[in-house]
């Protein structure tokens, strides 16, 4: 079918999920688009994007081509830096606090979203690299100032393991954590905890 092989060139080139914009440019119509998903051909991810029915598309390229300006952040960095071994339920992702909610309207995959000001949201922003989609997330120094941030609404466990984990961390920069972590305001709960590792730092 002329049509499915377009839509099959459609996705592919926008690497597994593709606008209606993205059709229109390989020739299809919206109604052409409408039609394949009756067929059960392609899949509707959320308005207005779509994947094959029968290809299993990544977790990390939903979100890359849904939310290219959320940040990676919580408990997807703590799992992605080895702070915690619990495989997370959701995609922890900070987005600006302008971004609407109802984007967040998704089947899948699940999405834990945090809100964050403006002028936080660069604050030690890298790239990660998750199963061969890179990914924008926040270095290891912001995820620990994040631990301090939403402390009362993480496990204790988990919060000990993260700052064991990265008190042990090779790669750890205790410049940029005290930097940060006067930013977001969180410098004095950090200095209870980790004030010796600071002062050295």
């Amino acid at each position: 079918m002329k049509q499915l092989n377009q839509a099959k060139q459609a996705i592919r080139q926008a690497g597994g999920v593709a606008s209606i914009a993205d059709f229109h440019a390989n020739g299809l119509a919206k109604d052409i688009v409408a039609d394949l998903c009756k067929a059960g051909l392609l899949q509707r991810i959320r308005r207005g994007y779509y994947c094959l029915a029968d290809e299993v598309v990544l977790d990390e390229q939903i979100i890359a081509t849904l939310y290219p300006e959320a940040v990676v952040c919580m408990h997807s960095a703590l799992f992605h830096y080895g702070y915690s071994d619990r495989t997370p339920l959701a995609w922890s992702l900070a987005f600006p606090r302008t971004f609407s909610r109802s984007r967040l309207k998704l089947d899948y995959p699940p999405i834990q979203p945090y809100f964050v000001q403006d002028d936080m949201l660069a604050l030690g922003k890298s790239v990660g690299d998750f199963n061969g989609v890179a990914l924008a997330m926040y270095d290891r120094e912001r995820t620990i100032c994040d631990c301090f941030k939403y402390r009362e609404k993480m496990d204790a466990e988990l919060f000990n393991k993260a700052i064991y984990g990265y008190t042990n961390d090779s790669k750890k920069n205790v410049g940029n954590l005290a930097q940060y972590a006067k930013e977001m305001r969180v410098y004095k709960k950090m200095i209870d905890v980790m004030g010796v590792m600071l002062n050295d730092g």
